[in-house]
């Protein structure tokens, strides 16, 4: 089964097929509604410069401003006219450069018309709260005289997301190409960029003639002839949302992705900080199971997922966030919150990481009944944080943004000792 189409609002299930695994219930979790109105967002992203505003990246093109929980009336980015969406096209990520205070420079990822995806960066315009269009560069992909979008075969598994990591590098996830099994093993390909991530450096001036230049860091720079340098890590079919647990609120820089699978199984891949060159498994492993192997891996050995989930409990996973923050019970600190997009269910994870950096997932919570107790949070198409680390959670069905918030102490009880 490939992934639900975007542009098909799928039910809420009212009833849930069973876990195979027994789940914590949960009841001190809320979803409150931070902002409504739109039209099928794909993610929620905070303003660098501004605490008090988010962007609201909708599928169809347009980027909204979320201030002080009020829509507004202007965009920050209007890409309608330029873009192919629906199904799984359209604009679907955005991330602002780490050094965005100075440079004002931010990278959207977007289907052109003729269904190819590209990389695109702007600079905010004399208005922080909107970009310029005027200064749109799109990267080129194959030297300065190469593509300036990265071929896709099919209409599906676009990927979509971009997220600059801790160490200022821009991560671009792509999916495998589309169809089904990966028909041309891209994914395995080291010749290709789709079913990849990749790590680029795009802090070059704007006069460079690709814009980004490779980290000479990457792990196949200098490898066997024709490998991409480009490529940061293999074997992923459509990577839909992925995060770093981020340093700065105390995480351990690890780079956390949910990768949407075929008809079985859905997974969670956990990357430790800087451990590159890894091989995820698709086609030839999908979940931790053989899939088609009829050809060989690019390499070995295949990282299995730390999680996983099969089609009775939902069929496409949206990847979430470390939680960081302080408004929810410290409990949920270190936790990794994620989501089912066709089932509308959430769920958390605890992650024990050992001496290797490696992380072992237990404990698994599923929040669904508790966040959508007020009203449904419909199909979840991304989660985000603000800048103290607090969730979000995009109402893709509902076009509604959703804080997480606790009913209960979000600190533990102190005592007080009275004289």
């Amino acid at each position: 089964m490939e992934r639900a189409p975007m542009h098909k609002t799928l039910a809420v299930v009212a009833s849930l097929a069973a876990w195979s695994t027994a789940l914590t219930a949960q009841s001190d979790l809320r979803a409150v509604m931070h902002a409504s109105g739109f039209v099928t967002p794909v993610a929620i992203v905070q303003h660098p410069t501004d605490k008090s505003a988010q962007l609201v990246v909708e599928q169809g093109g347009r980027v909204r401003v979320v201030q002080n929980s009020a829509v507004l009336p202007t965009d920050f980015l209007d890409l309608s006219g330029a873009i192919s969406s629906g199904g799984e096209r359209g604009l679907l990520g955005l991330a602002f450069a780490p050094d965005y205070a100075t440079s004002g420079r931010l990278y959207v990822n977007f289907t052109n018309p003729a269904g190819h995806t590209v990389i695109a960066r702007f600079r905010r315009s004399t208005s922080a709260l909107v970009a310029d269009p005027s200064t749109r560069f799109d990267l080129r992909w194959n030297g300065a005289n190469g593509p300036a979008h990265i071929a896709q075969p099919y209409a599906n598994h676009n990927g979509g997301h971009l997220a600059f990591g801790p160490d200022g590098y821009l991560y671009i996830g792509l999916g495998d190409g589309g169809s089904g099994d990966d028909p041309q093993h891209l994914a395995q390909s080291p010749f290709e960029l789709l079913g990849k991530m990749l790590r680029v450096d795009v802090s070059v001036p704007d006069s460079d003639a690709i814009g980004y230049r490779v980290p000479p860091t990457n792990p196949f720079v200098g490898g066997p002839a024709r490998t991409r340098p480009e490529i940061w890590a293999f074997g992923l079919r459509n990577p839909w949302r992925y995060s770093f647990d981020t340093p700065s609120l105390g995480g351990t820089g690890a780079l956390i992705i949910g990768d949407v699978g075929q008809g079985r199984f859905e997974e969670i891949d956990y990357e430790p900080a800087n451990r590159a060159g890894r091989n995820y498994g698709w086609r030839n492993r999908e979940g931790a199971h053989d899939h088609v192997t009829s050809m060989p891996a690019a390499f070995q050995p295949l990282t299995d997922p730390i999680h996983e989930y099969d089609r009775a409990t939902g069929q496409s996973v949206t990847g979430g966030h470390v939680y960081r923050g302080s408004a929810l019970p410290a409990s949920y600190r270190g936790r990794y919150f994620f989501a089912d997009f066709a089932r509308g269910r959430v769920w958390s994870l605890a992650l024990s990481v050992g001496p290797t950096g490696d992380a072992q997932a237990s404990d698994l919570r599923e929040h669904t009944a508790s966040l959508s107790a007020s009203a449904p949070v419909g199909n979840i198409s991304s989660f985000g944080v603000d800048a103290d680390g607090e969730l979000w959670l995009v109402g893709y069905s509902t076009g509604t943004i959703f804080r997480i918030t606790s009913s209960g102490p979000s600190t533990p009880a102190r005592l007080r000792i009275i004289r």
